[in-house]
């Protein structure tokens, strides 16, 4: 049997089609996604099947705009330094809200559910005595705790501003770029290895 055209066209968008629910990283997913949109696009206009060219004439340009997103995102978490802060790439992804002086964002033991990013004032760590301010992100160790339980208080010293991200929301940008946990587990270890020299006692001077 001798496949025409059209045909050709259409089981190979089908497997495009299908190839993309296999795979399990999102950018891969978006590309065979937007393949097997042209492929049916083509399919349509050979047989001129009016619901092929409409459907996936607007999946075209969404599953364009969610590559260029996850593109994006991935370029900013490569470049993830002093320079390209947190503030440039995880912000638009977070929800914005204000807090006020002598409020308690959580307890030492509470459960672990948010990272928060500091935007303007100041909070402070109550166990460590330490103030934070502009800039800092806070919540990620018991985040990732085994019991995801809060290793600090957090009180608010100053009015201000924060953006807060839910755990669920983390993941679901490290499915879509696992890079983001390598930053993750970076700011982790400077919060480490600060808090160690914190509590390490300095040489004594002769």
């Amino acid at each position: 049997m001798i496949l025409d055209f059209g045909t050709v066209l259409g089981l190979l968008a089908a497997a495009l089609y299908f190839t993309s629910y296999v795979v399990k990283s999102m950018l891969p997913l978006r590309a065979l996604a937007l393949a097997s949109n042209v492929f049916f696009i083509a399919y349509g206009y050979v047989n001129a099947s009016l619901p092929e060219l409409v459907l996936h004439g607007v999946l075209l340009p969404l599953n364009a705009r969610r590559m260029w997103e996850i593109r994006t995102l991935a370029r900013e978490i490569a470049r993830a330094t002093q320079e390209s802060p947190v503030s440039q790439w995880l912000l638009p992804h977070m929800t914005r809200r204000t807090f006020n002086a002598s409020e308690m964002l959580f307890r030492k033991g509470d459960p672990a559910r948010e990272v928060i990013y500091i935007a303007s004032g100041q909070v402070r760590l109550q166990e460590a005595d330490q103030l934070l301010g502009p800039g800092e992100l806070i919540g990620e160790i018991g985040l990732f705790a085994p019991d995801k339980r809060r290793t600090q208080t957090i009180v608010c010293e100053t009015n201000g501003e924060l953006y807060a991200m839910t755990d669920e929301m983390i993941y679901r940008l490290y499915y879509q770029n696992p890079k983001l946990g390598f930053y993750l587990m970076r700011l982790i270890v400077e919060r480490l290895f600060r808090d160690i020299e914190r509590t390490t006692p300095a040489p004594a001077t002769v």
